[in-house]
C-alpha cells in the first residue's frame, strides 16, 4: 500500500479541520467540551514556545486526515520527562491506511528527539480496532485508572 499522506505539526490554518477531527474524537468517547476549551487548546498547540503540549497532523494537500495530541511532563521515577499521548484520531475514510500508526511513530520520534524514552497512553477497553494496532507497537500495562 502506498502512503497517501504526510505528517507535520499543527498550523494556524488547520483550525477548522482540527476542530472537526477533535470533535469527532470527543464524540467517539461521548464527550462534549465548550468552545473555549477548543480555542485555548488550539492556541496552546500552535504556540511554538510551548514545547510541552504538542499536536501532529496527518495530511495530504490541504486536507487533514488525523491528529495526535501529546504532552511532555516530568515524572517522579525518572530524571527525564515522559510523554503522554493524550488524543489520537483518524477520520473514517483514512482508517486502515496507516495514519494512526504513522502518527504514533511520529510521537515516538519527537520523544526520542526530546530525550524522552517513555511514551504512554490510555484507551477504553472496548476500543478493539485501535487496540489491535496498539498491541503491535507498544506493551499493554496492568495499570487501572482512577479519577476524581
Amino acid at each position: 500500500m502506498t502512503k497517501r499522506f504526510n505528517i507535520r505539526p499543527l498550523e494556524e490554518q488547520d483550525r477548522d479541520q482540527w476542530q472537526f477531527i477533535w470533535g469527532e474524537y470527543l464524540r467517539f468517547y461521548e464527550t462534549k467540551l465548550p468552545l473555549e476549551i477548543y480555542s485555548e487548546t488550539f492556541t496552546r498547540l500552535i504556540n511554538r514556545d510551548n514545547k510541552n503540549q504538542c499536536c501532529l497532523v496527518a495530511y495530504s494537500g490541504d486536507k487533514l486526515h488525523g491528529l495526535v495530541h501529546y504532552i511532555f511532563h516530568a515524572h517522579n521515577w525518572r530524571t527525564e520527562d515522559v510523554c503522554y499521548l493524550q488524543d489520537l484520531f483518524t477520520l473514517k475514510e483514512m482508517r486502515r491506511h496507516g495514519v494512526a500508526k504513522a502518527l504514533i511513530q511520529s510521537v515516538y520520534e519527537a520523544a526520542d528527539e526530546n530525550g524522552t524514552s517513555s511514551v504512554y497512553w490510555m484507551t477504553q477497553e472496548f476500543n478493539h480496532d485501535a487496540r489491535k494496532l496498539y498491541d503491535q507497537i507498544a506493551s499493554l500495562t496492568p495499570f487501572v485508572k482512577y479519577q476524581r
